[in-house]
């Protein structure tokens, strides 16, 4: 008998969920940083085993939209009550609501299998915990209470057991052998953006969407050549830094990085280009495949 599911992984920016997405698949899919709203596209990060295929969705944050990326964030991230044979709802202690109301209350409501997982408990005592778990019982009822650790991998492996226990009967959605729903081209603008998140500071990093022209594949290495748009030319000399060394250093770090992740080596040619409000026009959006999420 085989079992296959949707895992949706839902909650507010930095609590974990690209983190938990990552510990349960076993690989890094989902780029990770400590600043809020990491993640803008929903992934699929697909867990293979014989006898059960787990999809495992990660989403952006839930945030109150700004501009029309964020509308378009928040969309994917509707859907996943929709389409979910199981929910999970990832939180941290003194992390007691949903940044959308509205959107809790469908949470609160709904028939598919929910999961309250309290991320970082290695941070807080017994007493906390025990806390945190009365708040949830009471605000969730209708939820099954998971306390984890994704840092110290506490609770990772029976949180995945569960999740096979309440996976229907069917068979595989995808084909076994396939580990994600995104292209190389995806994960190479993902982990250009990781590292302008860790790199730089104030408004940068919300302002970047990385586009890759170029990939192309040869026995002993891989060529890429990928466009980081910004939204104002202040932006852009930022990027490059004095006398170029600001981008150096991002594309030395993305290179090194994404030669672990492709396991060969890799050339990378950046370049920046200004792209004016490309977050509040929904045509540039649609071209960066935000509408297609």
């Amino acid at each position: 008998m085989h079992k296959s599911s949707f895992v949706n992984i839902i909650g507010n920016p930095n609590v974990g969920k690209s983190s938990l997405t990552n510990s349960l698949i076993g690989h890094k899919l989902s780029i990770i940083t400590s600043k809020a709203q990491t993640t803008r596209h929903r992934i699929l990060a697909i867990l293979n085993n014989k006898n059960y295929q787990l999809v495992i969705s990660d989403t952006p944050g839930i945030i109150k939209p700004l501009h029309k990326l964020h509308e378009l964030m928040m969309g994917s991230v509707s859907q996943t009550t929709e389409d979910a044979d199981i929910l999970l709802y990832v939180v941290e202690h003194k992390d007691h609501i949903l940044k959308d109301e509205k959107f809790f209350s469908k949470i609160e409501n709904i028939k598919t299998p929910l999961i309250l997982v309290i991320n970082k408990i290695d941070l807080i005592n017994q007493e906390k915990l025990d806390d945190e778990i009365s708040f949830w019982t009471k605000k969730l009822p209708n939820a099954e209470i998971w306390p984890i650790s994704v840092k110290e991998s506490f609770n990772i492996d029976k949180l995945l057991e569960r999740l096979v226990e309440l996976s229907p009967n069917h068979p595989p959605f995808f084909p076994k052998d396939q580990l994600t729903d995104k292209n190389e081209r995806f994960f190479v603008n993902e982990i250009i953006r990781e590292k302008i998140l860790v790199n730089y500071s104030k408004e940068i990093p919300y302002s970047v969407e990385i586009v890759t022209e170029e990939f192309k594949e040869e026995d002993n290495i891989i060529r890429i050549r990928s466009l980081i748009f910004v939204e104002r030319p202040s932006q852009k000399g930022i990027l490059i830094g004095h006398k170029g060394a600001a981008i150096k250093k991002l594309g030395t770090d993305s290179r090194l990085e994404l030669e672990e992740f492709f396991k060969k080596h890799i050339y990378i040619d950046l370049n920046v280009k200004v792209n004016k409000n490309w977050r509040s026009d929904e045509n540039k959006l649609k071209k960066f495949g935000y509408l297609n999420n």
